[in-house]
């Protein structure tokens, strides 16, 4: 063990210095180095499908993900070679990508996918995917991707990455007006309030993508915080407890919102995410907004904001509730190279890759044993996290898959259609996949 610790240190030196030179320029791959690149007979190949391109290795200051830095140290401490196939590469224009996954997984094609978790829910059903929990790096995992990610006891999926969602909120403007941030959906509401007495037309900028956050925070702050979670899930599981109580809680907040023109339910049916709501934010005309960690650092989107920006919790009625979302590297179980895919995985989400990772792309980290050192706007969302207290944007053990199921109801509040009609709408899709 402490020579395969040294022999990491070692490449994670040479791969820091490789990555300082390739940044220093920041010249972009040329497109042949795009293509999947041919196999070397004299090392053992593992095939793995995601929807990224690999970059030439032999491409001067060309810039690489910190993904691809993990690949590459995997190969050079194992001996083995990452044959990327993917969705741009493969040119599957006419289907998406998860599309092509499912089809590509059933027929055994590759050795490791990248999911998103419904996709990751689907082949487990079936039966495609391989059970991860024997893995070393499996014992560092937070407790939030071992609930979402683990159905029966058996470890379907491990990302290189959590993805929280938050509301970004512009602490300048909560001060003028003499408001704390709100932890509750009632505070919430007053806040939304004293801006709208204030002159601001519309206090929450919205799309079509991301109200369902709300709706999650509030309906399974209990659910995933309250000490019942297994029991609570398998009462949703076998029909006992309908989804719309969980789901009329957060229905109600959004539809007062609307009806008090807090939200424009109008402009949000049909406007993508930070495109419509993001140049307001800036402007500093709209006070809150919903958006992902990663926006807080991107530059095209919340990076360099003008004013005191802080990143919350949503409102619940256990505080501010951060909603998580997780994709995941899964191996077929009939992987041609499954030994190997093993290996592989096992090494790009140790502790030591994950820390390269989380360092380069500012993330929050699978591993219980990495810290990201994150910008002061995260901070408040990030302490949430490291309590433990967060509800699942999704969870491969519900039967109902719940983002984007409540992603088009709330599209249906949006649109016109009353709570009611709404809940009716959860009873019918939980009853159809519970074969009732």
């Amino acid at each position: 063990m402490k020579k395969k610790r040294n022999q990491i240190k070692g490449i994670l030196l040479t791969l820091n210095l490789l990555l300082l030179g390739l940044t220093a320029c920041g010249k972009e791959p040329d497109a042949a180095s795009n293509l999947i690149t041919d196999t070397d007979s004299a090392k053992r190949v593992v095939n793995m499908f995601t929807p990224m391109e690999k970059a030439n290795p032999n491409a001067e200051n060309s810039a690489r993900t910190a993904h691809d830095l993990t690949v590459m140290a995997a190969e050079e401490a194992l001996g083995l070679q990452v044959e990327y196939r993917t969705y741009t590469a493969e040119n599957y224009q006419e289907k998406t990508y998860d599309e092509v996954l499912v089809d590509r997984a059933r027929n055994n094609m590759d050795d490791i996918y990248l999911m998103n978790p419904d996709t990751l829910m689907l082949l487990n059903g079936e039966g495609h995917l391989a059970d991860l929990s024997s893995l070393e790096s499996a014992k560092n995992l937070r407790d939030v991707v071992k609930v979402a990610n683990t159905v029966n006891g058996k470890l379907i999926g491990i990302p290189q990455e959590v993805v929280a969602y938050g509301l970004f909120v512009n602490k300048d403007m909560f001060d003028q007006y003499q408001l704390g941030l709100p932890n509750t959906p009632e505070e919430f509401l007053e806040c939304c309030r004293v801006f709208k007495e204030n002159g601001i037309e519309t206090p929450v900028g919205a799309n079509r993508w991301w109200l369902e956050t709300f709706v999650l925070a509030q309906g399974y702050a209990e659910l995933y915080n309250g000490g019942n979670t297994e029991a609570d899930i398998a009462a949703l599981n076998n029909g006992e407890t309908k989804m719309s109580e969980y789901m009329r809680p957060g229905f109600l907040f959004l539809k007062e919102l609307m009806d008090k023109g807090y939200i424009d339910a109008e402009k949000a049916l049909v406007s993508e995410a930070i495109e419509a709501e993001g140049p307001d934010f800036l402007a500093g005309k709209t006070p809150i907004v919903i958006a992902y960690w990663g926006a807080a650092i991107s530059e095209t989107a919340y990076g360099k904001p003008d004013f005191n920006m802080q990143v919350i919790g949503f409102p619940s009625s256990m505080g501010q509730m951060p909603v998580v979302s997780l994709t995941g590297y899964g191996i077929s179980a009939e992987a041609e190279h499954l030994e190997d895919a093993m290996a592989i995985l096992d090494f790009i989400v140790s502790d030591e890759m994950l820390q390269l990772y989380t360092d380069n792309n500012q993330v929050i980290s699978p591993s219980r044993n990495v810290e990201v050192d994150c910008i002061d706007a995260l901070k408040p969302l990030n302490d949430k996290i490291n309590e433990g207290l967060y509800v699942l944007g999704s969870n491969a053990n519900m039967k109902v898959e719940q983002w984007g199921n409540i992603c088009l109801v709330v599209r249906q509040l949006l649109g016109g259609a009353t709570v009611d009609e709404c809940m009716a709408e959860f009873d019918r899709i939980q009853a159809e996949v519970l074969g009732q």
